[in-house]
């Protein structure tokens, strides 16, 4: 699996994300601030709701900016021993179904169609990337949620 061009779909699916972020922190950043939303008594909230959903967005936009600096500064030496490790790509196998899982250093959940595989970006403290970290193949694995029942096992490590 080419684990570069991974990570740049990975960077290129969070800039996207960013970058809607960032417009959307601006309209709320220009809502709070607008003359038309100053209060009209006492209980009128709108400006500072607006001005409370612009920290929290931006917030997240900091995280994001934070969470492409790992993808872009990610090393893949961990892989090369054959051991699980952030940064590395793991085939996962039952009797009848397969899965690949890519270990990455942030922003767990994002599925990808890479070369005609299906991988899912997963990060070290979720549940099933704290089972496989130092794990080799031929190791069996529980999955949690909605793809567990039955053995799996690492059929390989990249």
């Amino acid at each position: 699996m080419d684990k570069a061009a991974l990570t740049k779909a990975v960077v290129g699916r969070l800039e996207a994300e960013l970058a809607v972020l960032v417009g959307a922190a601006r309209e709320s950043k220009s809502e709070a601030t607008d003359q038309e939303n100053r209060p009209e008594g006492k209980y009128d909230m709108r400006a500072q709701s607006a001005a409370y959903l612009a920290a929290g967005q931006a917030k997240l936009a900091t995280e994001l900016g934070a969470a492409i600096e790992a993808y872009r500064n990610l090393s893949f030496q961990g892989a090369a021993a054959g051991v699980v490790a952030t940064g590395s790509a793991v085939t996962l196998e039952s009797r009848d179904d397969r899965g690949v899982y890519f270990i990455g250093p942030a922003r767990g959940g994002i599925e990808l169609e890479i070369a005609g595989l299906s991988v899912t970006v997963i990060t070290a403290v979720s549940p099933l990337g704290r089972q496989l970290l130092g794990r080799r193949v031929g190791d069996p694995v529980a999955l949690p949620g909605a793809r567990a029942g039955g053995l799996w096992v690492i059929a390989a490590v990249e």
